[in-house]
């Protein structure tokens, strides 16, 4: 992972984080590459507010990983705030090579840098295989998450 540069997203790397976002079971269904323009007002929004951080994994000048952390604060745990992890997202041919574990790795430092008392994410009930690799980074199941779809 030496030649591996984790950096802020810009809206040159819109295209291939969507192309990343897309290439999965659920991705594919609620995604579309062919269109990038609410991606990019998305993006705009991301990119101006201070507590959010979209980054990208570059080996070769290729984007081959993303994640989105964001910082909430908060008043519980006596004010602390928190890192929540969105959106991870591995290319397809970079998978297997401990790239996820690096990503998940900086999130959580970063969220450390940042004053944060917890790190926290969610996944899909049906990606076993994610739980399974979250588990081993240390996290742990203690919630249920419920979301309520607005369209």
């Amino acid at each position: 992972m030496n030649d591996l540069v984790i950096r802020r997203a810009t809206a040159a790397d819109v295209a291939p984080i969507v192309t990343m976002i897309a290439d999965d079971q659920l991705g594919a269904t609620r995604e579309s590459t062919g269109d990038l323009t609410p991606y990019l007002a998305a993006f705009e929004q991301i990119d101006a507010d201070p507590n959010q951080l979209l980054v990208v994994a570059e080996r070769n000048d290729e984007v081959i990983g993303t994640l989105q952390l964001t910082i909430i604060p908060g008043l519980s745990r006596r004010g602390s705030s928190r890192g929540l992890i969105e959106a991870v997202r591995v290319a397809r041919p970079a998978r297997g090579a401990g790239l996820g574990t690096t990503l998940i790795q900086w999130a959580v430092e970063e969220s450390r840098t940042r004053g944060c008392a917890l790190v926290q994410l969610t996944s899909d009930k049906s990606r076993t295989d994610a739980h399974r690799f979250y588990t081993s980074l240390g996290f742990a199941n203690t919630h249920e998450g419920f979301k309520l779809k607005l369209s």
